[in-house]
């Protein structure tokens, strides 16, 4: 009986005892896969915040330059040390109190998950979140249009070239003066665009304040194909400074 019984033993796995420790280590390498993810996500949301941000277009207002999908990543440090957004530019900004007099109401919980997606660029972003070109800046008269439908800034035609194909500069006339602190912003496919020209008659008057930029829309991240810098534009080349003030508008 006793032989038997130990051939048995000896018949068994000569690693059956280190199992469990194998087991261990497997739990112990998901956990630590846990916190590396968890690390991960943590340092993109903070890149996200304070350094750059993946932004998905939510809609045809910025084509051709951007298309519905892409995912744009915004400079969050392009405006943070003194420089200030110019013509031209392709800008994110919030809406709120130009574009949108209220916050719409949702889930506190719900609107953290969609937040911190909408940062990752994993989810449409926030409806108070708008992309649109710099057209006027602080002190700028901008005017539509003269005889040939270009829009003028400070007196100048400005030939953009940007436009979506077939559309007019702008089927809204206008003749304002962007205070400072703000801009007068506009989409490029002008026809599809709801921007300054549609909050004329609101408070503001259509503009958005300079403090609400969030930043500068200067790569397409996404779809590979469309792997390309938004390029800058020469259309306000010719556009001289605005007066200064007093000095009229000619």
């Amino acid at each position: 009986m006793d032989t038997e019984a130990k051939h048995t033993e000896r018949d068994l796995p000569p690693d059956a005892e280190r199992r469990p420790e194998r087991r261990s280590r497997f739990a112990l390498s998901w956990r630590t896969t846990g916190l590396l993810g968890l690390a991960w996500a943590v340092g993109m949301l903070l890149v996200s915040h304070f350094v750059i941000q993946p932004f998905r277009i939510p809609s045809g207002s910025m084509e051709p330059t951007l298309q519905v999908g892409d995912r744009v990543v915004v400079n969050k440090l392009a405006y943070r040390f003194g420089a200030v957004p110019a013509r031209g530019d392709v800008v994110v900004f919030d809406g709120t109190g130009s574009f949108l007099r209220t916050v719409p109401e949702e889930n506190p919980v719900t609107g953290l998950l969609h937040g911190a997606a909408a940062a990752l660029g994993l989810a449409e972003p926030a409806d108070t979140d708008f992309v649109k070109r710099v057209v006027g800046v602080g002190g700028d008269r901008v005017t539509c249009c003269d005889e040939e439908g270009r829009i003028k800034v400070n007196g100048v035609p400005v030939d953009e070239g940007y436009l979506h194909p077939g559309d007019a500069p702008s089927e809204v006339r206008f003749d304002i003066v962007v205070p400072d602190g703000t801009l007068w912003v506009m989409g490029d496919h002008r026809g599809q665009s709801r921007d300054s020209r549609d909050h004329l008659g609101a408070p503001g008057g259509g503009m958005v304040p300079v403090d609400m930029v969030i930043g500068r829309a200067d790569w397409i991240g996404w779809p590979a194909r469309r792997w390309s810098g938004v390029d800058a534009t020469d259309a306000f080349g010719a556009v001289p400074d605005a007066p200064a003030p007093g000095g009229g508008h000619g």
